[in-house]
């Protein structure tokens, strides 16, 4: 039996498309594939199609408040956008002629709430389409569900026949954005807002604070913004502005100044708050650092509850968060005064201290109408149960205090800023399918945020941190749980992808701006190729292999790469294809022939940009070893169609060459080199075939494919 023959039959590495949990959340016959994100609770697709052409009209039954006027002049405009169709202005006057009939119950609150009622049913049928809602946020996002259905074909544009009905699995459904270590201007806030409103978040947690700037304007403290932000900062005028956009689109803004710790900014401008004498400058490298507010002294907790007054009004959401994470208290344990404080009151240790401290903050907060919320290290015995616990544990910390009666929110696994692939933050859950949690335990857990934090992103780079990859993550915290097949999110996430370029976002047209700049304006294909098959170094590594500060530009090949690589992910499907699927052996072989031959025939082209563009030096060795993985894929790939196998002298040196490829250069690692690693794998044990069962060659295979430990950074 020849190799093409026995590869298959025993390398069974499946690449199947499934729809299983998706179909067990729709009900009733669906289409083939839809490209709804985030799957809704329940949708019954039928026969029939609702064209959409120039005739299309929207009528309203009920009242129409501003809000919802607003809402449904967006949707029109993208319509149009997409259909290059001139719609009629206004709203129809007939609504049994009209294309599309919202009714809402009214407009909800005045001021956006966790408890609102975002539910909705939207019914399309050959004729008309219904959405009815009990608010005008839950409009708003059925409108979004409407957009999402557009489709077209040769007949023109059209809405498919169906019926859904629809609400969020949690209510709290977050993207934290921090704007201290890197500002961002005002039209990045917006865009990305009208993002978030496209896939159903309702929450911008807006991290206004930090060591490296204080990015609001205070008219009660006026050094705090001048001396504390360079210059960079929101006035009071523009944070209203923000408020008032993201509730036209149904979302909450909640404010995060960080206290005790991560406090440089504040200190700048008012050292007397510190426990240390200062003076402090604003940090430019990223980390953890000493200065902290000193809780002992009654002068700071008179200056918070002014500086919370004049805030809680900037601000009208209900939450308020005050940081508290990674305060080491190493400035307390210095500091003689705050010693005998503790000693005096009984406060055994600084964790003691900042509970004195959260609670009397938790007092102030409380006079101005606002709830505490602060990260998991203020989950410290004594805590008031009305403090919300936001997790970066893990959703053994969140059940942990939703045991305990606290209500919380999770960010564990979803911190889009370490760089990991969409597929992992799919998976993570606020309540897994394992929590021992009760109903009304479980019922604590109001949902989860993606957090941004912005070390390394500037407004040309922060939307590709953000986007796609939050889309998935809004899936999770509003669909059904059930909904977890990566294949198929992977097909709408890129679906997705395309239709939030319409609101905005650059996360895709401007790694080709970046790519020309490094070249100087000349062709970047093969500059193309080389960022389509890397990806940045994960978790906190960056900063470790490539050391920059606040103030360094973000304009290298590591900000112009994507976190999670389509062209890697698509070659793993392919060559998983190729040594498992007997019939389609020879499309797989020449989808991965064509692949390797890219890759090894933008070495020398790489090489050749990289010596007119001093900026693109650091991708010297990575030019070397994208030649390198397309020469030993493309050798592996021949002795596997000849059916020959290879010298073990190859194998060592081709393995050995594979493990100096996935040492990382300039902070950038090559996610395909383990489906190459595979490939040679599968072409030097071709003579064990009959030795093995299926089982123990694909372990095998698995085992030796997997990239080397890493011993260090």
């Amino acid at each position: 039996m020849t190799a093409r023959t026995y590869l298959p039959l025993i390398l069974s590495l499946s690449c199947a498309i499934g729809v299983s949990a998706q179909s067990e959340a729709l009900n009733g016959p669906a289409p083939t594939q839809h490209n709804l994100m985030p799957v809704p609770l329940s949708a019954r697709f039928d026969t029939g199609r609702l064209p959409v052409n120039k005739s299309f009209t929207v009528a309203v039954r009920g009242q129409v408040d501003p809000r919802l006027k607003a809402g449904i002049d967006r949707a029109l405009r993208r319509i149009e956008g997409r259909t290059v169709l001139e719609l009629a202005r206004g709203l129809a006057g007939d609504g049994a002629t009209a294309t599309l009939v919202l009714e809402s119950g009214g407009p909800g609150k005045a001021v956006p709430s966790v408890e609102e009622d975002e539910s909705y049913s939207l019914e399309v049928s050959d004729r008309q389409a219904v959405l009815k809602a009990p608010t005008t946020v839950g409009v708003l996002r059925g409108l979004e569900t409407l957009l999402q259905l557009l489709d077209s074909d040769r007949e023109g544009y059209f809405v498919p026949a169906v019926q859904i009905q629809d609400r969020p699995r949690f209510p709290w459904r977050g993207l934290m954005i921090d704007v201290a270590r890197h500002f961002q201007p005002m039209d990045v806030l917006k865009r990305n807002l009208d993002a978030m409103a496209a896939v159903k978040l309702n929450v911008l947690h807006w991290h206004l604070t930090e060591d490296q700037g204080f990015r609001i304007e205070s008219k009660k403290f006026p050094r705090l913004h001048q001396l504390g932000s360079d210059g960079h900062f929101y006035t009071q005028e523009q944070a209203r502005e923000i408020v008032t956009y993201a509730r036209e689109r149904g979302i909450r803004v909640v404010p995060e100044f960080d206290l005790p710790g991560h406090a440089t900014s504040w200190l700048v401008a008012h050292p007397e708050l510190g426990s240390a004498p200062g003076p402090y400058t604003i940090e430019r490298k990223s980390g953890i650092f000493e200065p902290a507010l000193d809780p002992t002294r009654e002068e700071v907790y008179k200056f918070l509850d002014t500086f919370f007054g004049e805030m809680a009004v900037l601000f009208p959401d209900t939450y308020l968060h005050i940081g508290g994470d990674e305060n080491e208290g190493k400035q307390w344990d210095r500091n003689p005064k705050i010693q005998a404080f503790m000693k005096t009151k009984g406060i055994k240790d600084n964790h003691a201290l900042q509970t004195y401290f959260n609670k009397r903050l938790l007092q102030i907060l409380k006079k101005h109408g606002k709830t505490m919320m602060g990260w998991d290290e203020i989950f410290q015995p004594d805590l008031p149960q009305e403090v919300v616990i936001h997790s970066w544990r893990g959703p053994g910390a969140l059940a942990e205090a939703a045991k305990k009666g606290y209500k919380g929110v999770l960010s564990a696994g979803y911190y889009i800023d370490l760089i990991f692939p969409t597929s992992q933050h799919y998976v993570v859950d606020p309540i897994p399918t394992d929590s021992t949690l009760t109903e009304a335990e479980a019922a604590h857990v109001l949902g989860g945020e993606a957090t941004m934090w912005s070390e390394w992103v500037s407004p040309d780079t922060i939307d590709s941190r953000i986007w796609p990859r939050t889309a998935a993550i809004a899936e999770r915290l509003w669909s059904p749980r059930t909904v977890t097949d990566l294949d198929d999110m992977y097909r709408r996430l890129a679906v997705t992808s395309v239709r939030l370029e319409e609101v905005g976002l650059t996360h895709e047209k401007n790694q080709a701006m970046l790519l020309r700049r490094l070249a100087q304006g000349r062709d970047i294909g093969p500059l193309q190729t080389l960022v389509s098959v890397v990806e940045p170094v994960k978790e906190y590594r960056r900063n470790q292999q490539r050391p920059q500060t606040m103030l360094s530009p973000l304009t290298g090949l590591i900000d112009a790469t994507r976190p999670d690589s389509d062209a890697a992910r698509r070659f793993a499907a392919t060559v998983d294809g190729l040594l498992s699927d007997a019939p389609l052996f020879e499309a797989h072989s020449q989808q991965v022939r064509n692949t390797l031959t890219q890759w090894r025939n933008a070495g020398p082209e790489l090489e050749a940009m990289i010596d007119r563009s001093p900026a693109l030096h650091e991708a010297r060795p990575l030019a070397k070893d994208l030649n390198e993985l397309g020469t030993t894929g493309l050798e592996a790939l021949s002795y596997i169609s000849r059916g020959v196998t290879p010298a073990p002298e190859w194998r060592t040196a081709r393995l050995a060459a594979l493990d100096q490829a996935a040492k990382p250069k300039g902070a950038l690692e090559f996610p395909v080199i383990p489906s190459v690693r595979q490939l040679v794998i599968a072409a030097s044990e071709l003579h064990q075939l009959k030795q093995m069962t299926p089982a123990q060659w694909k372990t095998q295979v698995k085992n030796l494919a997997a990239p080397p430990k890493r011993t260090g950074n």
